[in-house]
């Protein structure tokens, strides 16, 4: 063991779980960096990623109750972010006097009645003396502020995006867990059975339990369903170490080693342990009022659809490559299949053998939107060591600067829409976790009160984790996009 460690590093490290020699070598991941991605070139429509016509479109989502049957649906939904992020120009208001960042404060503040959290503020506020509309006429903003962000008041900069009030409705006011159980009703619902998933920290997991067991018996009765809810933490034991600057071991004010959560990368393992056939993946900000959800609806269940439609003919094409010596033509029909459905580069002189084991894997459908300059990851086709091509979803940090005109050229971003299928054809669950590429992570700058360090990053959930997973590239409309990124996109739909 390097002598960079003492004593306490190991006592310390065994305590929560860190393996030494896997710090070790996150350590020396810090000094070497990891490559970026090879791209060979943008996914578009016709090269990767599948246009729906929209009588397609009727067809899956008309057939979609049916493929259903016998098999568990469940959402997955990455909820363990915490708000503050969302609140950075509110943040920086309350430190800083320069005219741009008033400006935009006060924008904000001059259309405070219409957010959703208004009259929460409101009342929090009163219970201290203060009348939110006095104060606002007062200009007395920084105290309008400091009531909505800290602990004196609705504390929303260190609440999860999930327990924000988010939606305002003629007769309610919707966080965004809500309008998750809203969305898992009308479509990852097979014969009333709701099943979510929600991965959270783990101070707010109370905070999730109260308020769902205050909500789900209403929604229960208005959509007619029953859930089934459960949590899960980010496991201690996949953080990672800090480094410094210079890509030594970063510490704390006490000496010890700062690990850091790695990023939701880290859910991979949290999703391996999910018992279901079908899963759906959305983040927990990207959620819209009920009248406008239709378009979100009709596409979950288009891309579901197309999934299990897919997995059905593989699964058939599997069973009879087990058997051994397909006849000639079936086997070019399944290399057809494999090349245009499964979007899977067949390779010169393939033989049954390998064939089975490239269509013998995890599958997911991935929503694709049109590139309008919304931020995120883009889908690519991109070449292993061995020079083999295979859809990927890639970061712009992934992204050498040589290759940018190649992600130039990309039409469509990663909104974050999947369904995935995490069985196999004889209805055993995948280890997921042998589907990873762990040379995908990212280094990035953070910070540690004053003090800047690097953090490290597993895959990305939807990048290097599911890296080795066929991948399926559908186009979907924007309209199924309402991420809310900033506290402003709250009035943007």
């Amino acid at each position: 063991m390097s002598t960079q460690f003492t004593p306490q590093d190991l006592d310390f490290m065994r305590a929560r779980g860190s393996n030494p020699e896997e710090v070790l070598h996150q350590l020396d991941i810090f000094k070497k960096g990891f490559d970026f991605a090879r791209l060979d070139r943008a996914a578009t429509p016709n090269d990767g990623i599948v246009q729906l016509e929209d009588d397609v479109v009727e067809e899956l989502v008309a057939d979609y109750d049916n493929m259903l049957k016998g098999k568990k649906v469940l959402k997955f939904v990455p909820a363990s972010g915490a708000a503050s992020r969302m609140f950075k120009e509110l943040y920086t208001y309350l430190t800083d006097d320069s005219e741009a960042t008033q400006k935009k404060a006060v924008a904000f503040l001059e259309s405070l009645p219409r957010y959703p959290f208004f009259e929460a503020l409101h009342d929090v506020m009163a219970k201290d003396g203060y009348q939110l509309e006095a104060e606002m006429d007062k200009k007395n903003y920084k105290l309008v502020v400091d009531y909505l962000l800290n602990e004196k008041g609705l504390n929303y900069g260190n609440q999860p995006k999930g327990l924000l009030l988010f939606h305002r409705y003629p007769d309610k006011i919707r966080t965004a867990v809500e309008e998750h159980l809203v969305e898992a009703a009308l479509y990852a619902n097979s014969d009333g059975q709701c099943y979510l998933h929600f991965t959270v920290s783990p101070q707010h997991q109370v905070g999730f339990e109260q308020l769902l067991a205050k909500v789900v018996p209403v929604y229960e009765k208005q959509y007619n369903v029953q859930y089934h809810i459960d949590f899960s933490i980010q496991d201690p034991a996949t953080d990672t170490v800090a480094a410094e600057l210079d890509n030594s071991p970063f510490r704390d004010e006490n000496g010890n080693l700062l690990f850091r959560p790695a990023g939701h990368g880290a859910l991979i393992y949290n999703m391996n342990r999910l018992d279901a056939d079908v899963v759906f993946v959305k983040n927990i900000d990207n959620v819209i009022t009920e009248e406008r959800v239709e378009p979100t609806v009709t596409y979950k269940k288009a891309l579901a659809a197309q999934l299990l439609q897919l997995q059905a003919r593989a699964f058939q094409y599997l069973k009879e490559l087990e058997k051994g010596d397909v006849d000639p033509m079936l086997f070019l029909e399944m290399l057809d299949f494999a090349e245009s459905e499964l979007m899977i580069p067949m390779e010169e002189d393939i033989t049954q053998e390998r064939l089975f084991e490239l269509m013998n894997r995890p599958i997911r459908v991935c929503g694709m939107v049109k590139n309008e300059g919304e931020p995120g990851g883009g889908p690519f086709w991109v070449l292993d060591a061995d020079d083999n091509a295979s859809l990927q979803i890639v970061e712009s940090s992934q992204i050498s600067p040589e290759q940018k005109p190649v992600m130039t050229r990309a039409t469509h971003f990663n909104p974050v829409d999947m369904v995935c299928a995490l069985k196999n054809y004889k209805g055993e669950k995948f280890d997921l976790l042998q589907y990873v590429d762990p040379e995908t992570g990212f280094i990035s700058s953070k910070s540690y009160g004053d003090r800047t360090l690097k953090a490290l990053e597993l895959p990305g959930l939807w990048n290097g984790a599911m890296s080795k997973w066929i991948t399926i590239f559908v186009e979907v409309p924007i309209a199924t996009f309402n991420p809310v990124k900033t506290v402003f996109d709250l009035l943007r739909r």
